[in-house]
């Protein structure tokens, strides 16, 4: 992928903000795995507008467009990315009668949105307490979380919340869909085949009392603390591959012995194999590897092929 044409660069600026538009961006600061080079031009979309406008113009150029929430489960190229990356930052949050919120797809659903709603004894979303994932990157994956609390066991998913989303279509038609249209899936909604952009997402979530919100949320952070390396202190994507027929990955990569297995400063995580993590200035060409040796090494030792769950981002 080649840098993109000065001229073409300067007409996408003048067309979309002049005064906002970054060049060369570091991308990594902006990712969970604090990896990657930086963008050619870097630009927050504030309003439904602003976001239109800049997808729009970049599809006319033919300039290259990535959309941003908060950079979990990518992995972007040591080369960065040549075009434009557009950070979703509609972070609006309306409370409604019922129960209903409308939440724009930028806003961080932790701590932002669980907060907020958790402390007017709303439930639904609490399930996801220490997850990174703006609203619209959660619904595109139909975050999940594994509640392993003594009285719950049982996977919850954001799709069980949603009752329906305002969506920019490629061809830049802005309508509302319901919660059908989705089709969500583990791990997947409809959005990820059809390209379509979520604006913001109508809610529906369940009067509950404060203090059993709470007692929820604190037991899925220490299930998670338990099992999973903690993200600030290890930098990571998530679980680098799918699972396969209802096995983690983590424990076919465990089976080969690759658990805390490094190369550079890129690790194989002690607590969970399916998670790579960034020891202090990894490369995205060491992580690469690494994923490289788990599908090797499990197609080898136990027969089976694993397919990558994370996006790739930019040139390698």
């Amino acid at each position: 992928m080649n840098r993109i044409d000065a001229a073409l660069i300067r007409r996408y600026v003048r067309a979309v903000d002049l005064e906002r538009i970054r060049r060369d961006v570091a991308l990594a600061p902006l990712t969970t795995f604090r990896i990657g080079g930086p963008a050619d031009l870097f630009y927050r979309a504030r309003t439904p507008e602003e976001l239109s406008r800049a997808l729009r113009v970049a599809r006319e150029l033919g300039i290259p467009s990535f959309l941003l929430g908060r950079g979990a489960n990518i992995l972007v190229g040591d080369r960065g990315f040549h075009g434009v990356v557009i950070q979703c930052d509609i972070a609006t949050l309306e409370f409604r009668p019922g129960g209903r919120i409308l939440a724009g797809a930028g806003l961080d659903v932790f701590p932002d949105l669980i907060n907020a709603t958790v402390v007017r004894g709303l439930g639904g979303f609490h399930h996801f307490v220490g997850i990174p994932s703006t609203v619209g990157g959660a619904v595109y994956g139909n975050v999940h979380f594994l509640a392993a609390a003594p009285t719950r066991d049982r996977t919850e998913f954001i799709a069980t919340v949603i009752e329906g989303a305002t969506i920019l279509t490629p061809g830049g038609e802005i309508r509302y869909e319901d919660n059908e249209y989705f089709r969500f899936g583990y791990n997947h909604s409809v959005i990820q085949e059809t390209g379509d952009v979520v604006l913001d997402v109508s809610l529906k979530l369940i009067p509950t009392p404060i203090p059993e919100l709470q007692t929820v949320m604190r037991e899925n952070l220490a299930w998670r603390n338990d099992r999973f390396p903690g993200l600030w202190l290890y930098p990571n994507a998530g679980s680098i591959f799918k699972m396969i027929d209802g096995v983690n990955a983590g424990r076919l990569i465990g089976e080969c012995g690759l658990k805390g297995h490094r190369y550079g400063a890129a690790q194989i995580s002690h607590k969970h194999a399916n998670m790579i993590v960034n020891l202090g200035g990894a490369t995205a060409a060491e992580v690469t590897t690494l994923i490289e040796l788990s599908r090797e090494s499990v197609a080898r030792e136990v027969g089976r092929e694993l397919e990558t769950e994370i996006e790739f981002v930019g040139e390698f």
